[in-house]
């Protein structure tokens, strides 16, 4: 068995020491092994079947994959699918053969960080998964249903670990201190409540993390009690959990741009901290907010769309974290706008249209014409000039090829500007409809 993931040898770090070795001691993700669950009765029954375990760091996926392993003493072969490759695999499912043809022993492939394994990789062991040669638990940061491919999803029970709640971290933390075998417990270190409860909230539901924070805090401890300011000092450079690129990335600026487009200023301003918190680059959420002006806001309110840019451009000039203010006045500004995606639906109904429709040719009257022959041709005949005509409007006139003559794309909604917007073109269209002038004929449909 590679020894690298589960080796508890006393020289390994506090979070290694405390790994789980029984079902008892495991805490957390009671919706999968508490009594009566799932997973727990299939353990208890000794009946597996290939799956994944999908969560964040730190919430015992390694961890449960070694406990199945031992309570059905089974062999484990474990590998990171960051340091192996195709050789790998085929060596674990080697052994695995071996201990079922030698042994009589059924092996469980643990195999970490599995979305990291590509396409041809991932199916390198699927006809061992198959034949029963390997019982395949993979563990997973990512969603499987973006990573892995759909041979092996199909062969695999998808099961979501939770982040750890608080008092499950302030357990293992006191757990740890009294352990006198692998924790801290030889050492008789005190924990005093203020410092207790900032590292587990520094945790963030990361078991590994209270571990280690609790290691290096006990390092720094100048008494038997750990105090408050020994935390502090040890969280100064430390941030929360933020993946750049992955889950919770995707998920944090999903919530900030739902939160803005919900009219919900407090959500969106607390979604915005959290990212920035975490470690995210403030010109990625710029450009998002930026975004989220057009598609959210629009004409409702056109100053949204200046005020993102201004802070964007203010961003870039003062840097972090002068210019995250700026950022965040912009945000609290668009959650606090006006509406309408008007905008965003008239772009994705022409985009669709010009995509699906044949090329129709430019209309003779919309053409220009530079040059004799063009003219001869008729190019920007009849053309009318629009500010020659009252109010700066050509009743009656049509701009799209003759084949789209009444398409409408744009409606306007009721909200801010947009409302005045929509009664203007009301009124332009009524004139279109009573103009004696029709280009392409008349029309009575107010184009659409």
């Amino acid at each position: 068995m590679n020894k690298d993931l589960f080796s508890r040898d006393l020289g390994q770090p506090l979070a290694a020491r405390m790994r789980p070795r029984v079902l008892n001691e495991f805490s957390g993700q009671v919706h999968l092994v508490g009594k009566g669950k799932s997973l727990h009765e299939a353990i208890q029954a000794g009946q597996l079947h290939s799956m994944l375990f999908w969560g964040p760091p730190g919430v015992g996926k390694t961890t449960l994959a070694r406990i199945i392993a031992d309570s059905v003493d089974a062999h484990l072969e474990a590998i990171s699918a960051v340091l192996s490759g195709v050789k790998e695999i085929r060596a674990a499912v080697a052994r695995a053969q071996e201990e079922r043809d030698v042994h009589g022993r059924q092996t469980i492939l643990f195999v970490d960080e599995v979305h990291r394994f590509n396409k041809s990789q991932q199916d390198a062991f699927l006809p061992f998964v198959e034949d029963g040669t390997v019982v395949l638990i993979g563990a997973t940061t990512e969603n499987p249903s973006f990573e892995l491919n759909n041979a092996l999803l199909s062969r695999c029970r998808v099961y979501v670990l939770r982040s750890l709640e608080h008092d499950d971290i302030v357990d293992i933390i006191r757990r740890a201190l009294s352990d006198e075998g692998r924790g801290l417990g030889n050492r008789q270190l005190q924990i005093d409540d203020d410092a207790l409860e900032l590292l587990a909230s520094a945790a963030d539901g990361d078991a590994r993390k209270a571990l280690n924070l609790l290691e290096i805090a006990s390092d720094l401890a100048t008494s038997n009690t750990l105090h408050r300011s020994a935390v502090e000092e040890v969280l100064v450079s430390d941030t929360r959990r933020f993946d750049k690129g992955g889950e919770y990335f995707y998920d944090q600026i999903s919530a900030l741009h739902k939160a803005v487009r919900g009219s919900s200023p407090d959500a969106a301003l607390y979604w915005f901290t959290r990212m920035i918190d975490g470690g995210c680059d403030p010109l990625y959420i710029a450009r998002r907010v930026v975004r989220m002006a057009s598609e959210d806001i629009g004409n409702a309110d056109p100053r949204a769309l200046g005020l993102a840019l201004n802070a964007w451009d203010t961003l870039e000039r003062l840097g972090s974290p002068e210019g995250e203010l700026t950022l965040a006045q912009a945000i609290l500004y668009l959650a606090a706008a006006p509406k309408s995606n008007a905008v965003y639906q008239a772009f994705n109904r022409a985009r669709s249209d010009v995509r699906q429709m044949p090329t129709y040719d430019v209309p003779l009257h919309l053409r220009n014409a530079p040059t004799k022959l063009m003219k001869e041709l008729d190019y920007g005949a009849e053309y009318r000039y629009a500010h020659d005509e009252p109010g700066a409007f050509a009743p009656g006139e049509n701009y799209f090829p003759q084949e789209l003559k009444d398409k409408r794309y744009y409606f306007p909604s009721d909200r801010g500007l947009e409302k005045q917007i929509a009664e203007k073109l009301d009124r332009l269209c009524e004139l279109d409809k009573n103009s004696p002038v029709q280009r392409y004929g008349e029309d009575d449909t107010c184009n659409g």
